[in-house]
C-alpha cells in the first residue's frame, strides 16, 4: 500500500533594503561609529538565542565593532532605555507614544521602534508526556486556575497536578501571556511559578513529568536539524488548537509556516527600540537585523523574518 506524505517547505527571498535616519543628535559624547567601537545593549532574555546569532555575525562582518548584550527581563530593559543606560532594547513590544515623548523631552533624542521578526510563544512538556495536543481554551483554564490537574485536560490522565513554569515574572513571555492570551487577566493558578531564565524552564520541564513550560520558540530549534523541522529532543512541544477539542489534525506547533499562515495562535512580534541620537553602533546593529543578511539569520533560526517574500510549497512524498 502506498502512503503519501505532505511536507510544507518554506522559502525566503529578500530585497536589498536601504535605511534612512532622522532625529536630533544626542548631547552625550560618543566615540562609536556605525561599524566600530564598543557599546552595551539590552534584550529580553527570551530572545537571546537569535540576538546572539545576529551579534556574532555583525561582529564577524565588522571586526572593529564590539557589542556587549545584557539579557534581562522586558520591564527592566524598558526602564534602562528610559533612564538612558542603553540606546537599544530588543523585546516583544514597541515604545508607546508616552515613552517616545518622555525620551524626546529628557534627551532631545527622537527614539524609534521597528519590527525585526516574529516568533511563537511555545508550550512544552516532559518528553515522557504524550498529552501534547491542547486547546487555547484549556490553556486559559490552566493559567487562570480553573484546571489544575491533567485529568481535567485529558480525562483518564494519571499525571496528577499541573505545574506551570515561566521564565520570569517581568519577561516579554509573561507579558504576552497576560496581555494577549488572557486579555489582561492575572495569572491566578497556585501551581504557576517563574524560574529565572528560559534555559531553566527547559531544564525543569525535562526533569518534571507533570510540568508545562512557556518559552519563546527560538529556544526550541535543534541545531542538528538544518531544515528547522525538529525541536529540542529533551522535551515535547505542544500542538495548539483553536477548536473546542484538540486533535492531531487540528492542532499546530510553532513552525515557521504556521506562524506565517496563522494556524499557530500565539505569535508575537520582535521589536528593536532605538534611542540613539548619534546614529552610530546601536542604530547600525538594529538596522543590520532588518537587512537581507540579518533577516536570513532569523529565517535560518526557525523564526519568521519581518521582511522578504515568503514562499510556501506543499510537497507530496510517496513511499
Amino acid at each position: 500500500m502506498k502512503k503519501t506524505v505532505s511536507y510544507r517547505i518554506i522559502g525566503l527571498s529578500l530585497p536589498l533594503l536601504l535605511f534612512s535616519c532622522s532625529g536630533k543628535n544626542s548631547k552625550v559624547k560618543r566615540t562609536d561609529t556605525p561599524t566600530s567601537g564598543t557599546i552595551e545593549f539590552v534584550s529580553d532574555e527570551s530572545f537571546s538565542p537569535i540576538v546572539e546569532e545576529e551579534r556574532k555575525q555583525f561582529e564577524f562582518e565588522y571586526p572593529k565593532a564590539h557589542l556587549k548584550p545584557k539579557y534581562t527581563d522586558e520591564v527592566t530593559g524598558l526602564q534602562m532605555l528610559k533612564d538612558f543606560k542603553t540606546c537599544l532594547l530588543i523585546t516583544s513590544r514597541k515604545l508607546k507614544d508616552s515613552e517616545l515623548a518622555y525620551i524626546k523631552t529628557n534627551s532631545n533624542i527622537i527614539a524609534q521602534s521597528f519590527p525585526i521578526g516574529y516568533d511563537g510563544v511555545a508550550f512544552i512538556v516532559n518528553q515522557e508526556n504524550n498529552d501534547t495536543c491542547i486547546t487555547v481554551n484549556d490553556i486559559k483554564r490552566i493559567l487562570t486556575g480553573k484546571a489544575t490537574n491533567w485529568n481535567q485536560i485529558n480525562p483518564g490522565s494519571k499525571r496528577g497536578n499541573i505545574e506551570v513554569v515561566l521564565d520570569n515574572v517581568r519577561s516579554a513571555t509573561t507579558n504576552f501571556v497576560v496581555d494577549s492570551i488572557l486579555g489582561g487577566k492575572k495569572l491566578e493558578g497556585k501551581n504557576i511559578f517563574a524560574a529565572k531564565t528560559s534555559k531553566e524552564v527547559i531544564e525543569y520541564v525535562h526533569k518534571t513529568p507533570n510540568a508545562i513550560g512557556i518559552i519563546g520558540s527560538n529556544w526550541l530549534n535543534d541545531k542538528r536539524d538544518t531544515t528547522n523541522t525538529t525541536f529540542n529532543k529533551n522535551i515535547h512541544v505542544m500542538s495548539i488548537s483553536t477548536r473546542d477539542k484538540a486533535t492531531v489534525m487540528n492542532s499546530w506547533k510553532p513552525y515557521q509556516a504556521y506562524l506565517l499562515d496563522g494556524r499557530y495562535p500565539f505569535v508575537r512580534t520582535l521589536w528593536a527600540n532605538v534611542a540613539d541620537g548619534s546614529k552610530a553602533l546601536p542604530w547600525s546593529f538594529a538596522n543590520y537585523i532588518t537587512s537581507p543578511t540579518g533577516q536570513l539569520i532569523i529565517f535560518k533560526s526557525g523564526l519568521l523574518p519581518y521582511r522578504g517574500e515568503i514562499n510556501i510549497r506543499t510537497v507530496d512524498v510517496k513511499n
